[in-house]
């Protein structure tokens, strides 16, 4: 989500929160790099009847996520739109690109793995969500 608060300043920032559709997907880069490929199902679309959303997420990490489908997972981080070449034409993707990717379980709630997914954030971008949220 961008938000453009009165100030004017532009945000970048997205927390969310879901079960996983599948079990993350690994794809190492030419820099060695590898980066984990999730889709979340939220309840984003549910107070208006258009039932939930799927989210492509990537994730930067070093060793492999526990993770299965169905856990339920916290995120934050930014939405990023690349363009790619595929076919002879050119094709883009929106994703999340996460900072903080936690499980949410009995002993870590939503709102302790929400908080602390948004604490992964640096100081200036927490600051300008604290701000549009009132």
């Amino acid at each position: 989500m961008v938000v453009r608060p009165e100030s004017g300043v532009v945000m970048n920032v997205v927390v969310l929160s879901g079960r996983l559709l599948s079990s993350p997907v690994a794809r190492e880069l030419p820099s060695g790099e590898v980066i984990w490929s999730l889709d979340l199902s939220t309840d984003a679309g549910a107070d208006d009847g258009t039932g939930a959303l799927a989210v492509p997420v990537v994730w930067s990490a070093t060793e492999v996520p526990p993770w299965e489908k169905g856990t339920e997972l916290a995120v934050a981080g930014v939405v990023r739109r690349r363009f790619f070449r595929s076919g002879g034409s050119t094709q883009s993707r929106t994703e999340v690109v996460a900072a903080k990717v936690l499980e949410v379980t009995r002993r870590r709630s939503h709102e302790r793995a929400l908080a602390a997914a948004v604490a992964s954030l640096g100081e200036q971008d927490r600051a300008r969500l604290r701000s549009t949220l009132g």
